[in-house]
């Protein structure tokens, strides 16, 4: 964050100062008050069952000097009648502020976002100062959340950009328009709000429509809904993928007995071999898309590739570790979709041990295709695990797929007390479902 006083915030996002106006915000918005840091602003909603009003003393304890909300708190406050329009509007002047030194990558995808933003991260970091989202912070709040997060030494800017309804990506671009936009895959990820696979590519093409004028769009070659959005754009196109005709190709991945993937990356000009720390045969495509991106950014390739030796991802995304015991735990906790969940099952059958489990929660967002899809993945699962415990009421249909190599249990408390019955050393266990049904817990509990 640019060091900002609450009287140029509020002239930024049309409020007023109640409370001190010289005081200086140095440090990044959040929007839990428990992770501001000294010197940070708290932005506070009223929700239907919290006002975050009421914690701008736990803010100011844990740091922050000011608030950015709908009535004075405690602490000096800038006060709006819009706390999320005016955070926008903030985040777009920041940014503004950095503009001519900074160059702006946004990547969207049925699936696939996250892991690929860490790689891609890491790459930058190699070249400059890389400010990228947390987590997946890719919505209406997190994106300006991460661009609050810029300052002036800040040289690349990392968005994931996510969606539930068509003109989610198009109201994120208009924040910021990208220099490099990357579209990953379109999946089946929330169709149950979209409706169709075509509504979905049409909202992931709106990240190469909203591309900042002379912008290069990374496109997945292998994808015939995102490959066709270089109609989208009248600038450079470069691909990714393992057909030939793409710009950077993941060629001949082979896994360890951790499931980490070794593969070569090939452009026109090399192929240089790679071996990720993070298991998964999928990882190789993501990073191959990573690799294109940072090109865009002109970043050379054999940085980018010594940079993804040893780059990693966020919590709860493809988390191996071992257990007391003996066992292993691959944690894909973080969310889920039908796609998502079969590469973690390809994952998961792909380390070594004498037993393989996974543990699948309810898939969320998959509308008239839920059942049927929960079905078809717990017959994915009974293919490539041992034992296939499905938790909860949502995930039934995972049992029934599964057939007798499934487990169906209540809740996540059942589910904690036959792991921790049932394992043993050598197990390598998987968990994995939509954040909605905090799965998280469960591979908390092992751990």
């Amino acid at each position: 964050m640019i060091p900002l006083s609450l009287g140029a915030i509020a002239e930024i996002v049309g409020g007023t100062v109640a409370g001190e106006r010289s005081v200086t915000v140095t440090a990044p918005a959040v929007l839990d008050g428990r992770q501001a840091e000294p010197g940070g602003l708290f932005v506070a909603f009223a929700g239907d069952h919290v006002d975050g009003h009421d914690y701008a003393g736990q803010a100011g304890r844990a740091g922050a000097v000011a608030v950015l909300g709908s009535r004075p708190t405690p602490l000096p406050t800038v006060v709006v009648e819009d706390a999320r329009a005016a955070l926008q509007a903030l985040a777009v002047h920041v940014v503004g502020r950095l503009r001519d030194g900074l160059t702006v990558l946004a990547l969207t995808g049925s699936q696939g976002k996250t892991g690929t933003k860490d790689l891609l991260a890491a790459i930058l970091a190699g070249a400059g100062p890389t400010t990228a989202t947390i987590g997946t912070l890719n919505n209406g709040l997190g994106v300006p959340l991460t661009m609050l997060r810029a300052d002036e030494a800040t040289r690349f800017l990392v968005l994931e950009m996510g969606a539930r309804n068509v003109g989610d990506i198009a109201e994120l671009t208009a924040l910021v328009a990208p220099d490099i936009a990357v579209v990953l895959n379109v999946g089946q990820a929330h169709i149950g709000e979209f409706g169709s696979r075509a509504a979905i590519a049409r909202t992931k093409g709106e990240l190469v429509r909203g591309l900042a004028p002379g912008g290069i769009a990374v496109l997945n070659a292998d994808d015939p809904r995102v490959l066709a959005m270089r109609s989208l754009t009248e600038g450079p196109v470069l691909t990714f993928g393992r057909t030939a005709r793409a710009t950077v190709r993941a060629l001949d991945p082979t896994l360890d007995h951790l499931g980490r993937p070794t593969f070569t990356l090939r452009t026109s000009a090399a192929s240089v071999p790679v071996t990720l720390s993070v298991p998964g045969a999928h990882q190789a495509l993501n990073a191959a898309a990573a690799t294109a991106a940072a090109l865009a950014a002109g970043v050379p390739l054999t940085m980018a590739t010594t940079a993804l030796a040893t780059a990693s991802l966020s919590r709860w995304r493809m988390e191996l570790r071992d257990l007391a015991g003996g066992a292993r735990l691959l944690n894909d906790s973080y969310n889920a979709n039908p796609d998502s969940t079969r590469a973690g099952l390809d994952a998961l059958a792909a380390i070594e041990g004498k037993r393989h489990i996974a543990v699948l929660g309810e898939m969320l967002e998959l509308g008239d295709a839920s059942e049927a899809e929960h079905r078809a993945v717990g017959a994915y699962a009974a293919a490539r695990a041992d034992v296939v415990v499905a938790v909860g009421d949502g995930a039934r249909p995972v049992a029934d797929g599964a057939g007798e190599r499934a487990v169906p249990l209540a809740d996540n408390d059942a589910t904690i007390h036959w792991l921790r019955g049932h394992l043993a050393a050598g197990d390598v266990v998987l968990v994995k479902a939509s954040r909605g049904a905090r799965l998280d817990l469960v591979a908390a509990a092992l751990a």
